[in-house]
C-alpha cells in the first residue's frame, strides 16, 4: 500500500512539472537539440551560427543568453547589421514625383512666343513639342546635378549676341522646384539655351 502511494505521488509530481509554465525537457538529448540558429540569408561570407540555450534556462532568460552568444560571435551588433544588404531608399512621394513646368518665351519670333504648360511622365500640356521636350529633359537629368543650372559667374564666354529672346521656366522637375531664366546675350547663354531645345524654341536671327 505504501509503495502504491509513493508511485502515485511520483506520477503526480511528474505531471505537475510537465504543465508548469516555462518547463523544459529534462533529458540531455532534448537539451542538446534546443538551439537557435542565425543564418546569413543570401549574404555571402556569413556562416550559420548555432546558439544553444544554456541548460536550465527558459523563456526570456534563454532568449537573452542566445542574443549574447550571437553578439559575441559576430563582434557586436554593428558587425551583425553591417553584414546585411543595404536597404533601398523609400520611393518618392507622389507630390515629389510630378514633372510639370511652365515655359514662358518672349522675343523669339512669331509663333514661338507665349506661355506653355509642359507635363512629363506622361507627356502632355500645351507645349507644342511635349514628347520631344520631355525626352530632352530626361536625357539631360543627372543625379546630383541641376538640369537648369545658370552659367557659372567665372565662365569665359564669347562676346556673341544671339538675339533678344528670353525665357523663364518654373515648376517642378525630378522632385525639385525650378525657377530658371534664359537669354542669348553671349556665347555661354546661347549654348545653354540651345542645349535645352526643344523645351525652348529655336530662334530666328
Amino acid at each position: 500500500m505504501l509503495r502504491r502511494l509513493l508511485l502515485t505521488a511520483a506520477v503526480s509530481a511528474t505531471a505537475a512539472l510537465s504543465w508548469a509554465p516555462g518547463a523544459t525537457a529534462a533529458t540531455p538529448a532534448a537539451t542538446a537539440t534546443t538551439a537557435t540558429t542565425a543564418t546569413n540569408g543570401d549574404t555571402p561570407g556569413v556562416a550559420a551560427v548555432p546558439l544553444a540555450s544554456p541548460s536550465g534556462l527558459s523563456g526570456p532568460s534563454a532568449s537573452r543568453a542566445a542574443l549574447a552568444g550571437l553578439t559575441a560571435f559576430t563582434g557586436g551588433p554593428s558587425s551583425l547589421f553591417s553584414a546585411l544588404p543595404a536597404l533601398m531608399p523609400p520611393p518618392a512621394r507622389p507630390e515629389d514625383s510630378s514633372d510639370r513646368l511652365t515655359v514662358t518665351v518672349a522675343g523669339a519670333g512669331a509663333g514661338a512666343d507665349g506661355t506653355f504648360e509642359l507635363d512629363c511622365h506622361p507627356a502632355g500640356g500645351t507645349h507644342p513639342h511635349a514628347a520631344e521636350a520631355c525626352d530632352r529633359l530626361d536625357r539631360m537629368t543627372t543625379w546630383g546635378k541641376d538640369t537648369f543650372a545658370p552659367v557659372p559667374p567665372d565662365a569665359l564666354c564669347t562676346m556673341e549676341y544671339g538675339g533678344p529672346a528670353t525665357a523663364h521656366i518654373t515648376g517642378t522637375w525630378a522632385g525639385r522646384p525650378v525657377d530658371a531664366r534664359y537669354d542669348r546675350s553671349n556665347g555661354c547663354e546661347i549654348s545653354r539655351w540651345n542645349a535645352l531645345m526643344p523645351v525652348l524654341p529655336g530662334t530666328r536671327p
